[in-house]
């Protein structure tokens, strides 16, 4: 199967640019500035702002640390010019293991708890290794080519159990680039089904995407909002599962209702027929070796070890008895380094099982780590971020004021608010990981002045997230998507445009109703 697939990829956007389909150009484009660039300057801007927004600071409940509302009280900051530069020197130290002392002051040499993000670091280093391993294997591209495979006569139905699959992936694990790997596969069999590329392109994103809104368990984005939000990852799993089971019908919905169409009149499609189309649907529907036992004991594993880290984050006794229980003997209520020790672990046994041998694991966990260390240094930067407003005592100011606006809104407007104010947050943060890091060490607090759990809060954040991660051009996973599938990006628009609104919907009313329970 890898061998096919190598081969048709040429085909498929050989002479072609990568939003249009038509021959390259050596025009130069405006380019969205990436997310450690946006970051960076927020850090400047942040830094600067410092020196005008008055100094105030909250008390904070001695058993939860959080700040109790209403506490609100200014304060005279001591930094000279001197020390502020210092705090911007080493925000990205901070950012990644600086420690909160009993004063409230974060520094590397302080004394107390870990404030920078070196456990929500190691723990993406982790999964981003496991992740690669089990990709290496080759046992995750065969399963996804044997499901196809078995139901090429089923075009329906076929659509509708890849979108789930990868919604999987998207609500466990993030599934994002990864799945640029699959339109060799599935382009040549969707066009020999009848349908059009955009079909091929839109099972992959939608499918992903809408999974990755209504993340469950994804690390990086509830695994971070979560954790900047100081509480577990497993809180609001439950509401969110809800959102989950609602919203991917719906994207399936959508896809088989264009496929559909296009099938029965295929002059309704928006890409039409494309040169090559038809010696790729020649190579559409074509016999898939068997899964080798060791790739059904890795798939195995894989499923296994999500289903494992779902029941070690869960706080079972207190969905079920309510926040204030105590936990039951059974229930682990692991955080990221034991869930870090988790994937560090199983990647090692994916390894062995599939058969990369000493070497070929090696390599993965190098491979795995450098692939994903993006992604961690944005947090880090992030949380930096956060470290400035903190030591500077302008994060109280911030929340006073917001406090203010908030406090007497009902808690269902409040839930739709922090949804809102996330859409334009995930444009200009196009990292999931860097904007949950960014942004919930603000809007989380606010929960506690409005009488909304901090779930609800992360909820808002990954669901604006998701929404715009669907058709923002500043994401590599869209552009590159379209640019394999040879979709434009206006034509996508077209096509998924209709969809956006109804999600956006859709989700205002789950986040109002959530947050009104909450």
């Amino acid at each position: 199967m890898t061998t096919t697939r190598r081969a048709i990829l040429p085909k498929l956007t050989a002479g072609h640019d990568a939003d249009d389909g038509e021959p390259t150009t050596t025009a130069k484009r405006f380019r969205f500035p990436s997310a450690f660039t946006v970051l960076f300057g927020v850090t400047i801007a942040v830094w600067l702002l410092a020196f005008v927004v008055p100094t105030g600071a909250y008390q904070t409940d001695a058993d939860s640390g959080r700040p109790i509302p209403g506490s609100y009280e200014a304060t005279d900051s001591a930094f000279s010019f001197g020390d502020r530069l210092m705090e911007l020197f080493m925000a990205p130290i901070n950012g990644l293991y600086g420690v909160i002392n009993a004063d409230g002051y974060i520094g590397p040499y302080e004394s107390g708890e870990l404030y920078g993000a070196a456990g929500v670091f190691l723990f993406v280093l982790a999964i981003g290794i496991f992740i690669t391993m089990a990709m290496k294997t080759g046992a995750i591209d065969n399963g996804v080519a044997r499901v196809a495979q078995r139901m090429s006569t089923r075009g329906a139905l076929l659509i509708a159990v890849l979108m789930v699959l990868f919604s999987i992936g998207g609500t466990t694990e993030g599934m994002a680039e990864e799945t640029l790997g699959f339109y060799a596969l599935l382009i040549p069999l969707m066009l020999a089904l009848g349908y059009d590329r955009m079909v091929a392109a839109a099972t992959i994103l939608v499918g992903a995407g809408i999974g990755v809104l209504a993340s469950t368990v994804n690390p990086f984005a509830t695994g971070v909002g979560s954790g900047a939000a100081d509480i577990s990852i497993g809180d609001g799993i439950g509401f969110r599962l809800l959102m989950y089971v609602v919203l991917v019908p719906v994207g399936v919905w959508w896809v088989l209702r264009y496929a559909r169409k296009v099938k029965a009149d295929p002059t309704t499609s928006l890409v039409g027929q494309m040169e090559g189309d038809a010696e790729l649907k020649a190579h559409g529907v074509r016999e898939v070796a068997r899964l080798t036992g060791r790739e059904k004991s890795v798939l195995a594993i894989v499923a296994a070890t999500f289903a494992f880290m779902i029941y070690a984050i869960v706080p079972w006794a207190q969905v079920i008895q309510g926040p204030d229980a105590a936990s039951y003997g059974w229930q682990l209520d692991w955080y990221f380094p034991e869930l870090a020790a988790l994937f560090l672990l199983m990647a090692l046994v994916v390894g062995l099982v599939g058969g990369l041998g000493e070497k070929g694991i090696a390599n993965s966990v190098v491979k795995g780590a450098a692939d994903f260390i993006g992604v961690g240094l944005i947090i880090v930067l992030a949380r930096g971020v956060t470290v400035i407003m903190n030591n500077s005592e302008i994060t109280g100011t911030i929340l006073h004021s917001m406090e203010n606006i908030v406090g007497d809104t009902n808690s269902g407007v409040f839930g739709v608010l922090m949804f809102l104010i996330n859409l334009p947050l995930a444009f200009l943060v196009p990292s999931t990981s860097g904007h949950g890091a960014l942004a919930m060490p603000i809007l989380a607090p606010l929960a506690d002045f409005a009488g909304v759990s901090r779930a609800m809060v992360v909820t808002a954040f990954q669901s604006a997230s998701g929404i715009v991660n669907l058709i923002t051009p500043t994401s590599a996973v869209v552009m590159g998507g379209l640019a394999l599938a040879r979709v434009r990006y206006d034509q996508y628009l077209r096509f998924v445009l209709p969809l956006v609104g109804i999600l956006l919907v859709l989700c205002a009313a789950f986040i109002c109703v959530g947050a009104a329970v909450s």
